[in-house]
């Protein structure tokens, strides 16, 4: 019996995971999965030596050699054959920050020590996309975020939150400079997935009605949402389709 596959930590999600060569028909696509891609970012790009880099994954050098050459061959195909490249999947984990073989330069370390100052209170501070009441529906397109902050499951204090005009690449540094660490929304974009991920920000997508109930249920454990949302919003823009339409809670708004 072969033995487990250890789990490889990677760093973050890509913000870009599809390239397609111009002017060529539709092909098969290869899957680059996501420790394929961490290996070439650190091996490639940040010229590190395979050592370091099983080091920083928390695997083994043999098999930081292992996924380079895999990854270099699905890059050659993709290059020499013209075929599409996706990134998606793969046996990993997101470091958290406070790994003995850490980058160094990570964000989520500062995230880390902040939250350890906070002492044994459990504080959340969670953001919903907002309109009159409701969650709004799509992620980019939000004017106003509900923040509500959490002590030991109780809220303490909730206000609206003006966006200001930020947008898409905008929203998730809005919400880490307003201490953000969990958002409950309804359609959002892959980008924008990415864009939390980075940040740390726990998503809750997929989610429609009162805002107060969704924060409600998300405390009480009982919150429906999907963990595989997704709304390409501007893709059905000028179709008469809108996210709101039907909530996002029920498919993912391909």
């Amino acid at each position: 019996m072969s033995r487990p596959q250890r789990c490889r930590r990677i760093c973050c999600a890509p913000q870009f995971d599809s390239f397609s060569p111009e002017k060529t028909p539709e092909s098969e696509a290869v899957t680059l999965t996501l420790d394929e891609y961490e290996v070439i970012r650190l091996v490639d790009l940040e010229k590190k030596a395979h050592s370091q880099c099983a080091a920083q994954m928390d695997i083994s050098r043999s098999t930081v050699t292992e996924i380079y050459e895999s990854a270099r061959e699905k890059l050659a195909r993709c290059i020499v054959y013209g075929q599409r490249l996706l990134i998606s999947g793969g046996n990993y984990r997101v470091c958290e920050g406070n790994e003995q073989a850490r980058c160094g330069q990570c964000w989520r370390q500062d995230t880390v020590i902040t939250v350890k100052e906070k002492g044994d209170k459990n504080i959340m501070k969670i953001a919903v996309t907002y309109e009159n009441g409701e969650i709004f529906q799509h992620f980019g397109h939000t004017e106003q975020f509900k923040v509500y902050e959490v002590e030991n499951g109780t809220i303490t204090n909730a206000e609206v939150i003006d966006t200001n005009g930020s947008g898409h690449g905008a929203l998730a540094g809005f919400l880490v400079q307003h201490g953000v660490d969990t958002l409950i929304c309804g359609g959002i974009g892959g980008g924008a997935q990415n864009a939390l991920a980075q940040a740390g920000i726990r998503l809750y997508g997929g989610c429609s009605g009162n805002a107060d109930d969704a924060v409600a249920a998300l405390l009480a454990g009982s919150l429906g949402y999907n963990p595989n949302v997704r709304c390409n919003h501007h893709d059905h823009e000028g179709s008469g389709h809108t996210c709101g339409d039907h909530g996002c809670g029920s498919h993912s708004c391909h």
